[in-house]
Parts: C-alpha cells; sequence; structure tokens
C-alpha cells in the first residue's frame, strides 16, 4: 500500500493546467513523460488480479509506466543492470571522477541538449583516454563507465557526467598496469583538456549550424557574439574532481546503484503538496552539505522536472575504454590473466574479482515477490487480465484527491 506523496500525484493533479499554460511551448517528449508518471501503476495501463491457491486473499497489479523519467519504475532496472554489471568487476581500486561545464556552457546545452551532451560525453572520453595513454601516467588503454546527470539538488539545470574507472590500464603489449594505490590522474591536468577539447567541439558544432538559440540566449546565433562568449569560457575554470577510490565490491556495486538509474528527484524527498506549492528536501553543498526543505508553486515544479527530460533514445549510461561493449569480455579476461599472475592484488581488493559470489552481490539480484501470498506465503497466481483504459485519457473533470499520507 503506497503512503507517500509521489511526483505522479502532482502531475496527475496540475498537469492539465500546466499543459494549458504552455500550450506551443511544451515538446512532445516532456508531453509524454509527464502522462506516463501521471498513468504509472494506475488502472489506465492495465493490469492483473493476483489470487492465492492456499486462502482468500487476492489483489491488483497495475501496470507500470517503465519510463526511464519515472521515479516508480527504476528499482527493478538498476538492479537488473546491477546484475549484469557484476561479471565487468576488477579486483582492483575503482575511482570517482566528475566532469562539470560551466553555467554559460549549461545554458546552450539546455537549447541543444542531443548535440552538446554528446560533445559533453565525447570530450570526456576523450580527456581520459588521451591522459591515461600518455607514458607519463599510466601509459595504456582505460576502461571506464560514464553517466549523464543533468540536475543539481534544487533541480536546476547543471548538466555533469559521472565516471566509475578502474584504477589501471591495458598497455598494448597486453600487460596490466597500475595506479597508485590513492591516486588515478592528475585532476588539473585533467581538467584542462577537458575544457579544451569540449570548446574545440563545441566551436565546430556551431559553425556546422547544429547549435539553436532562443530567448536569452538568441544573441549566440550571431557570430562575432558566440565567439565572444567562447573566449571567456576558455578562461573559466572547469571542476574535475576524483574521489578515493573504493574498497570492495559491495562499495562499487553500492556506489553504481545510487548513480546509474537516478531521475530528477525520488519520490522519497517529496515532503508536502498542495494546491499552491510543493515541497521537498534538499542538500546545500555550499554549506556543509546541510539538508533543508524548498518549496516551490506546483507549475515551477513541473517546469524544473520536465527540464531534465532526455532526447529520445539518448544514452546517459555509456562504456568506454576496455570497458566498451564491443570487447569487453575479450579485454577483461586478458587483464583477469595479468592479475592473476600478480605477485599479490592490491590490499583490500582481493575479493572484488569474485564479486558475482559475495553475498553482497547475491542481495543485489532482484527478487520478484508478485508470487508470495502476503498472508499465508502461500503462491499466488493470475486469474484475470485487466486492460488498458483508450489511449486519449481523459485529463478533463475533478483532480484526484490528494493521497492521505498520515
Amino acid at each position: 500500500m503506497r503512503a507517500h506523496l509521489e511526483v505522479g500525484d502532482i502531475f496527475a493533479r496540475h498537469g492539465h493546467a500546466y499543459r494549458h499554460s504552455r500550450e506551443g511551448h511544451l515538446g512532445r517528449v516532456e508531453r509524454r513523460v509527464m502522462s506516463a508518471i501521471e498513468l504509472c501503476r494506475t488502472a489506465a495501463l492495465g493490469g492483473h488480479v493476483e489470487a492465492c491457491q492456499d486462502c482468500t486473499h487476492s489483489r491488483i497489479a497495475y501496470n507500470s509506466c517503465r519510463n526511464r523519467h519515472c521515479p516508480k519504475c527504476q528499482s527493478t532496472a538498476r538492479e537488473q543492470w546491477l546484475e549484469d554489471r557484476q561479471a565487468d568487476l576488477l579486483p582492483v581500486p575503482y575511482f570517482h571522477v566528475v566532469f562539470t561545464v560551466p553555467e554559460q556552457v549549461a545554458q546552450i546545452a539546455f537549447h541543444n541538449k542531443a548535440i552538446v551532451y554528446g560533445i559533453l560525453f565525447n570530450a570526456v572520453a576523450a580527456t581520459l583516454k588521451t591522459i591515461a595513454r600518455d607514458p607519463r601516467h599510466l601509459g595504456g588503454e582505460v576502461g571506464f563507465l560514464a553517466i549523464l546527470h543533468t540536475w543539481g539538488q534544487a533541480l536546476t539545470h547543471h548538466p555533469h557526467i559521472h565516471c566509475l574507472v578502474p584504477g589501471g590500464a591495458l598497455a598494448s603489449t597486453g600487460q596490466w598496469l597500475n595506479t597508485k594505490a590513492r591516486f588515478f590522474l592528475p585532476i588539473h591536468v585533467l581538467s584542462r583538456l577537458f575544457a579544451r577539447l569540449f570548446m574545440e567541439q563545441l566551436l565546430a558544432a556551431y559553425a556546422a549550424g547544429l547549435l539553436r538559440f532562443s530567448g536569452e540566449l538568441s544573441g549566440l546565433s550571431n557570430a562575432a557574439t558566440f565567439a565572444g562568449t567562447a573566449k571567456a569560457l576558455r578562461k573559466k575554470k572547469w571542476i574535475v574532481y576524483a574521489k578515493p577510490p573504493f574498497g570492495s565490491p559491495q562499495h562499487v556495486l553500492a556506489y553504481l546503484g545510487r548513480y546509474t538509474h537516478r531521475v530528477a528527484i525520488a519520490n522519497s524527498r517529496l515532503v508536502s503538496a498542495d494546491e499552491d506549492s510543493v515541497a521537498f528536501t534538499w542538500r546545500d553543498y555550499r554549506h556543509a552539505n546541510a539538508q533543508k526543505v524548498m518549496s516551490l508553486h506546483p507549475h515551477e515544479f513541473i517546469r524544473r522536472f520536465l527540464i531534465h527530460t532526455l532526447p529520445d533514445g539518448f544514452h546517459r549510461i555509456r562504456h568506454y575504454g576496455f570497458l566498451a561493449n564491443g570487447y569487453r569480455r575479450t579485454k577483461l579476461a586478458i587483464i583477469r590473466q595479468q592479475l592473476a599472475h600478480a605477485d599479490q592484488a592490491p590490499v583490500g581488493q582481493s575479493d572484488i574479482g569474485r564479486a558475482g559470489s559475495t553475498d553482497h552481490a547475491k542481495k543485489l539480484r532482484p527478487t520478484f515477490n508478485l508470487s508470495i501470498c502476503p498472508c499465508c506465503g502461500g503462491t499466488l497466481s493470475v486469474i484475470a487480465a485487466l486492460p488498458r483504459w483508450p489511449t486519449q485519457r481523459q485529463r478533463e473533470g475533478p483532480s484526484p484527491p490528494w493521497p492521505d499520507t498520515s
């Protein structure tokens, strides 16, 4: 039984008015996301009736929308994804590296999501690969996972990429080259190269006529204005930071689970909602990571949430280097063979390569309890299917009541 306020409740209550107020300015992707979240696990999407074979208990289970922006539909996808990633873990330290862009770049990205987010991925990948290949640093090929996040704690637009990188590189000779115990790659070097590569690709996209500007950014359509903005951006400090390495497969997988399938805001962060405001918790990183409560008008809350919808077909989780999908299995086998012949694994890391057999890894495997009766522990069987509603949902009429969260 659901007992908490959800984003879907806010969309269901205020979505029609929001659509009407943004008539002609709300894109197809945003409309589809709103509809999916409103209808998720409701009778509109259909479902089935389950009954226990041993007692009189029965229940209705409605279908999920499975939209990647829906706060309710990420748990199962996350667990299955983590299950698949267990086979990729290596017995080496893992580093978390984050690449961010200046505010002006974030504004340009908002008007050109597919192009600029793609440039962001390309610049990050090229930066890590180039510095890692340098003999002064690692001298080989790194592998890493890159995850795009576009939000800050207050739901503002803040595109950045989280990278999870095994601590080492594969030399052209097939030899595995370990990083230093607490050090991956020099941050200041990564930052400078990242800024240069990003700006080179952004200027190329502009020259090719791929970027579009409107509203406050319409002036950037002028080549001289854009060139001046680009010059100023080159002088800004581009932030790249790395956290200390993880100490076990439990930490690696748990950390991945917090980042891979996140959406702009989780239902658990919602505090209250009424006709005039939506309140939610957020962390103020500028003030000792203090947890605070922010209140927004419902339309502003919806607007901020929809800022973070991604273009159709855009992949927000990508694999690079020796973890790229084309030859990951082959190269991981080479690396494991190299590590197996090493004198000893790095301290505290000897069990990472066997993460698939750890108790924690077993706990991460998805468990589906739909077939277990909550009353007697018997078996639930599907006895009837519930059809979907007609595709055109009636959004007129009285608004639904707020859920009882007492």
